[in-house]
């Protein structure tokens, strides 16, 4: 039985269109759909393709990843790689024609009876993941991906607020999530190895396979301002938020971040560093690539290592290599970066501002550049620098193409060059086709956002003379640790269920190789106070990793006495953050 507030969410996001699609009305061939984004030279400079970009950010009245894009791709060029997956030792390639093959066979598994209305996708770096992704599109299930660390009351709390009433996750994971989603329709299991074994209340995604040898279900007419997409990202006042992102948004969006930022061809072999539970992997593992025709290089590591990184990147022909600067710190500082790689042309990054001593030992020992990058969960690509753009390493760029980026006071009036301000987006002449509408199900916070003709992205940054952006800090004190981002108020609220704490606050502290780290300030309850500190600390982050995903528990504790709050109570974390990074 629905809830009444879940059955609100379903109507709300109208999520999908379910008349049935006979022919393309966009492509006048099925070639053409893919030459529509693949139609600028190498010797273009970045003005003219920037202009030639412009002019096709306009928003769709219908789209479909999956009928428009890969399916062209399929037939053009069946046999190209569409994804080159390793562990480190063994390799698989996967077609265009089989991977939109699989998509549509599992599509009409999902369909019967009735395809999902949302599934939560809990899966890591499998082929499955781009399956499913491309079966969504095709049946008209808006796919919500999380990160595989994702505890049980995570999920609770996605499926209670999104409406989902599907899952597809590993073996392993749906031991510990049976319970918190015994109320779903369909529960489905996915296998990272060998066969999976049966488990009571759930289908095998190699048996729904099995029972679908042809794509017996017509692709949903999808219209351009459906929901295709739905993240939850973190922030420091609630809960996570609901980010809805449309077939258009994202299905003509990410033309800036395929052709223009990461500047992919039909040959390049593009490896993205993101976990699958993130929008940076819809933006550079699924999307990009696809609309460019390229192939996405998948490494399973376990865990990063940075050798074992490096020798990928000898062994195999990675062409365009996208990483936060976590990642491009620990490989310079690897054993064998010296040794060279030989097919890399073009690297990126984005996540947080790159240290001008990186990009200096990067480019010395490889020749290449770093073109910094800067988005949102919110957003498609908002800023960058290309190449013909000269680069100022912690600049996070010009305006990406479709963007009208300014810095604005409280007030919402632009400042000038240097002048630090919120970073917003200028909305008064036309809207952004990648930019979301809204948070689903919190119009306060929505109309936080969206002021006087602007969106605030919630961030702090200047610009300079040349119109170069500079990114300061998060206004929303969001951490993010190794590319993870991570809300303060959702450590704080864990560490308080442990009876030793009787007072948090969380802010992020410098990390040489993280960026940034989570670090916790903590009141001690009565009867805890004489306790061993050391001991305590130890148990306090074990109970966070324990109770939510482990990525965000605090990797520093510092027991205090009191905390800095304002008149009303509100605890000051920007104080608290100043200290830790030596501002005043």
């Amino acid at each position: 039985m629905m809830a009444r507030g879940v059955l609100g969410v379903h109507q709300l996001l109208h999520l999908t269109n379910k008349a049935v699609f006979n022919r393309v009305p966009l492509l006048s061939s099925s070639l053409s759909g893919c030459r529509r984004y693949t139609n600028f030279s190498g010797s273009d400079s970045h003005e003219v393709k920037r202009e030639r970009i412009i002019d096709k950010l306009k928003p769709a009245e219908y789209f479909n990843l999956t009928r428009d894009i890969v399916a062209p791709w399929a037939e053009h060029k069946p046999s190209h790689p569409a994804l080159l997956v390793t562990d480190g030792h063994n390799k698989l390639t996967i077609s265009y024609h089989t991977l939109v093959s699989e998509a549509k066979r599992f599509a009409s598994a999902l369909s019967n009876p009735r395809p999902p209305a949302l599934a939560l996708v809990l899966l890591p770096k499998v082929p499955q993941w781009w399956v499913v992704n491309l079966a969504g599109a095709w049946c008209g299930t808006i796919i919500c991906p999380g990160v595989t660390q994702l505890t049980a009351k995570d999920v609770s709390y996605r499926i209670k607020h999104s409406g989902a009433d599907c899952i597809i996750c590993t073996a392993d994971l749906a031991q510990a999530l049976d319970t918190a989603t015994r109320g779903l329709s369909r529960r489905i299991l996915v296998s990272e190895g060998s066969q999976c074994k049966y488990r009571e209340g759930w289908e095998r995604y190699e048996d729904l396979m099995n029972s679908s040898e042809e794509c017996n279900v017509e692709c949903v007419n999808s219209k351009g301002s459906d929901v295709a997409q739905l993240f939850f990202t973190s922030g420091t006042t609630g809960r996570p938020k609901m980010v809805p992102h449309t077939h258009g948004s994202y299905g003509v969006g990410h033309i800036t971040t395929s052709w223009y930022w990461l500047d992919l061809c039909e040959d390049d072999l593009v490896w993205n560093i993101s976990d699958t539970g993130w929008a940076k992997a819809a933006w550079s593992s699924l999307y990009a690539p696809i609309m460019a025709g390229a192939t996405a290089f998948v490494h399973q590591m376990a865990r990063f290592n940075a050798e074992e990184m490096l020798q990928a990147l000898r062994d195999y022909p990675v062409s365009v290599l996208c990483a936060p600067p976590t990642v491009y710190r620990a490989l310079v500082q690897g054993a064998s970066f010296h040794s060279g790689f030989p097919s890399l042309r073009h690297c990126v990054s984005a996540g947080e501002p790159l240290n001008p001593e990186v990009m200096y030992e990067w480019t010395k020992v490889t020749g290449l550049s770093i073109y910094e990058g800067f988005g949102q969960t919110e957003t498609t690509l908002l800023a960058c620098v290309v190449p013909g753009m000269r680069l100022r390493p912690g600049s996070m760029g010009k305006p990406a193409p479709g963007y009208d980026l300014k810095v604005v006071d409280d007030s919402c009036q632009e400042l000038g060059p240097h002048q630090e301000g919120d970073l917003a987006i200028n909305l008064k002449n036309s809207v952004p086709v990648g930019l979301f509408r809204g948070y689903l199900n919190d119009e306060a916070k929505s109309q936080e956002m969206f002021v006087g003709g602007y969106y605030l992205t919630g961030d702090k940054a200047y610009y300079d003379e040349d119109g170069y952006f500079w990114f300061i800090g998060r206004s929303d004190d969001v951490i993010i640790s190794s590319g993870y981002r991570i809300g303060p108020f959702e450590v704080e609220s864990c560490l308080l269920e442990h009876p030793a704490v009787a007072e948090s606050a969380v802010v992020s502290s410098p990390d040489s190789l993280r960026g940034e780290v989570v670090k916790a300030f903590v009141i001690l309850a009565e009867g805890y106070k004489d306790a061993d500190h050391m001991a305590l600390v130890i148990s306090l982050q074990q109970h966070v990793k324990e109770n939510t995903a482990p990525y965000k528990y605090p990797r520093m504790i510092e027991i205090v006495e009191t905390l800095p709050k304002t008149v009303s109570g509100k605890i000051r974390r920007v104080e608290l953050r100043n200290k830790e990074w030596g501002q005043k």
